[in-house]
């Protein structure tokens, strides 16, 4: 692996893809990328310098790097949950944040808990949290006792997720239909963003109806 692939490893995790996407971008097999961060400081602390340089290390002295441990089950499944939502669009720390909140007994991390737990920088926890709460995930409590926050993970973070996707949709639908009359509801642009809209907005119904429905399995 060149000192080019590495440099492009560590843009790739700072933009939040995936293993699986960086070995694509790369044009080799993820276990390949996957073993390389992890022999490498693993993801919050990979270094393309500091890898190259351990990697000539290793060469020179003829000796092989050592061989990884076999992940525990659940650590294996906790990667998962994490790389599948950064599949489906979330930023990798909000991610790590989101699932260590998720595994917290009663739901609540301070920022300093959460930066020793997962390594990161207190700036990153501060956009993985906004981030989070910005999207309905969890939310942020005043400790005042302390003067510090603390962040929530509840029951109703779903459905608030749901709720603040729903308004997300229904200004796309609005931006939309707005559109779709600047160019004229009976030209064929007009009529295609018109029908863009009344679909996403009868998805929207659709969708917080189902919420409301379901919502009693939160609580």
């Amino acid at each position: 692996m060149t000192q080019q692939d590495r440099r492009r490893i560590a843009a790739g995790l700072a933009d939040g893809l995936s293993y699986r996407e960086i070995a694509r971008r790369l044009d080799r097999p993820t276990s390949t990328i996957t073993r390389e961060i992890a022999r490498n400081g693993g993801p919050a602390g990979y270094r393309p310098q500091q890898a190259h340089e351990a990697t000539i290390q290793r060469a020179r002295r003829g000796t092989p790097a050592p061989p990884q441990a076999a992940a525990p089950p659940v650590a294996t499944m906790e990667q998962e949950l994490i790389e599948m939502a950064v599949r489906a669009g979330m930023p990798r720390t909000a991610a790590r944040v989101h699932h260590d909140l998720m595994l917290a007994p009663d739901g609540r991390r301070t920022a300093g808990e959460l930066r020793r737990r997962l390594n990161v920088s207190p700036a990153s926890v501060s956009v993985a949290v906004n981030y989070l709460v910005q999207h309905g995930y969890a939310r942020r409590e005043r400790d005042s006792r302390r003067r510090r926050d603390i962040y929530v993970i509840d029951n109703d973070a779903w459905y608030r997720s749901v709720l603040i996707s729903r308004r997300q949709t229904l200004e796309t639908v609005r931006a939309t239909m707005a559109a779709a009359e600047s160019f004229g509801l009976d030209s064929p642009v007009g009529q295609r963003l018109a029908k863009t809209a009344s679909f996403l907005e009868r998805v929207s119904l659709d969708m917080i109806e189902s919420a409301d429905r379901w919502r009693p399995l939160l609580t």
